[in-house]
């Protein structure tokens, strides 16, 4: 299969305008795949009305089954045609929130949408972005649009058109190619099921942002991993092809440790400590200082795809940062890059 790419970088702010729009829309109404940028990563976008495009997102990705998708809009009032029972306190949430980088799992009603993109669960997530490009797709479209991660299963999540391309030319219809993503990580993920709400997938949406508009909504429990709610809960995810360890209280002890072998090391940290690499080391930044948790997330999957790239290297070291609630979203897709291949600083 040959994968259209249309840039539409010089149309961002007026999609309809882009001289092959229509293809883009028509693709989408024929249930082609056409992977799309959102402010958090690129998504593989499918009609998620229709069972057969779904089930494509599935094959595409290498997705399990089980693990259920995020069903974009692009206006609350799309809600009505698949979701029922949604709470005041989630309709709150949903205001103060969207178009943003947050998805709410609600009851699912069926008969509408594809029942394949719940995973089998009687509940949904939606989410309706805020970046310019993907949010003037679904509304040219008026469809809802299930779409995750626009990479392999398994894979660091896309932030750029080319992550895109090299997990998944020839597989999929179409990329709509458009600037960087703002955000690198993916969206926070809230179940709205019960109350008081749980976290079933920590992003840039923290707790603390959410209580502030609704205080005492959510509560921090570990959900059950083996009944994934939400993407992203049970199977290996973010990871490069490479094995990762993730160094804890000391990525600057580590680094002067190896200089005494032989071993070439990729380091992915704040790039505050790019004074410290030695010769037999290749650095990749993330973020500016330890501080800079926003520019962490910014260059995370990025930086990971770099790093399996390297043919000369035999390990890649991350930093680890303090774990707070400002951190939590960054250090959950780090553990998971790393497979929880952990050094403390007693360790090193």
């Amino acid at each position: 299969m040959e994968t259209n790419v249309w840039d539409v970088r010089k149309y961002v702010h007026n999609l309809q305008s882009y001289p092959q729009i229509d293809e883009i829309i028509a693709g989408y109404h024929q249930n082609k795949l056409i992977a799309l940028p959102t402010e958090t990563v690129y998504g593989l976008g499918a009609n998620a009305k229709n069972e057969e495009a779904v089930k494509e997102i599935y094959v595409a990705k290498g997705r399990p089954s089980d693990n259920p998708l995020i069903v974009h809009i692009h206006d609350k009032s799309q809600l009505n045609d698949f979701t029922q029972n949604i709470s005041q306190e989630t309709e709150i949430l949903m205001d103060a929130f969207w178009p943003g980088p947050i998805s709410f799992i609600v009851p699912y009603k069926s008969g509408f949408l594809s029942d394949r993109v719940t995973g089998g669960l009687q509940s949904v997530a939606v989410r309706m972005p805020s970046h310019h490009v993907g949010r003037a797709v679904l509304q040219l479209t008026n469809l809802p649009i299930a779409a995750p991660s626009a990479n392999i299963s398994g894979r660091p999540s896309p932030t750029k058109f080319e992550h895109v391309k090299h997990d998944l030319d020839g597989r999929i219809y179409g990329i709509i190619q458009a600037e960087d993503i703002d955000e690198g990580i993916e969206s926070t993920v809230i179940d709205c099921t019960s109350y008081p709400f749980k976290i079933a997938r920590p992003g840039s949406v923290t707790i603390e942002m959410i209580n502030k508009v609704l205080p005492n909504s959510v509560i921090n429990e570990k959900l059950d991993l083996e009944k994934p709610i939400a993407p992203g809960m049970k199977y290996k995810h973010y990871a490069p092809s490479q094995p990762v360890t993730l160094i804890e209280g000391g990525i600057t002890k580590q680094m002067s440790l190896s200089d005494n072998t032989s071993k070439k090391i990729a380091v992915i940290g704040p790039k505050s400590i790019e004074p410290l690499i030695t010769e037999q080391m290749t650095f990749i930044p993330l973020g500016r200082d330890i501080s800079d948790i926003k520019g962490a997330h910014h260059d995370l999957y990025d930086a990971l795809r770099i790093a399996d790239q390297l043919t000369n290297i035999d390990e890649i070291y991350i930093s680890g940062y303090e774990r707070n609630d400002d951190t939590i979203a960054l250090m959950n897709r780090i553990d998971k890059a790393s497979g929880h291949n952990i050094k403390g600083e007693d360790e090193l």
